[in-house]
């Protein structure tokens, strides 16, 4: 979904840059390394000031975001007393298992930081006929996606169109900010 969403954003001429964050674990053992082997590398304080955009995605854990995004946003309060993210828009997607997997609660809990930061939040509007034929993921607080319960569902067709739909929207808007 990260990149169909990026995809949408080049699409109008903006660079994007796809992060992750660490995972988490109850006992640790041996520590990560700073940099993934493989995959995104692990968003910083930086990449988030520097960013003109955001599209935060969460996988659904009953209905929240994951307790890394969390986490993550938890060590955001620098950001917060500098006003850094102020007036930056941003948007929220997530996947589930299941259609009734709490995919529109998890999209709602990755907002409160976003507001608490001075963000703009943006959503999917129903000019999308996308969001109005969907039998699988999309809402209109964001692109969602039902993975299945084995997590071996691919994306249909109108959450790819959703994706890329709210990609050029935030692009169109970090447009109008710069």
């Amino acid at each position: 979904m990260a990149h169909l969403i990026a995809n949408g954003i080049e699409a109008t001429g903006i660079a994007v840059k796809i992060r992750t964050v660490p995972q988490l674990a109850t006992v640790v053992k041996q520590a990560e390394a700073s940099i993934p082997q493989e995959g995104d590398i692990y968003c910083t304080l930086d990449d988030l000031a520097n960013c003109a955009g955001l599209a935060l995605g969460s996988p659904t854990r009953f209905g929240n975001m994951a307790s890394e995004m969390k986490y993550f946003w938890d060590q955001t309060t620098s950001l917060w007393l500098n006003g850094a993210l102020h007036d930056k828009p941003a948007c929220v997607f997530t996947t589930s298992g299941s259609m009734h997997g709490g995919q529109e609660s998890t999209l709602l809990t990755m907002l409160p930081p976003l507001f608490h930061h001075g963000m703009m939040i943006l959503g999917l509007p129903n000019s999308i006929p996308a969001l109005s034929n969907t039998k699988t993921g999309g809402t209109p607080y964001g692109a969602s996606h039902v993975s299945g319960p084995r997590h071996d569902q691919q994306l249909s067709q109108d959450e790819k169109t959703l994706c890329e739909a709210m990609g050029k929207r935030l692009a169109k808007l970090v447009k109008k900010l710069v």
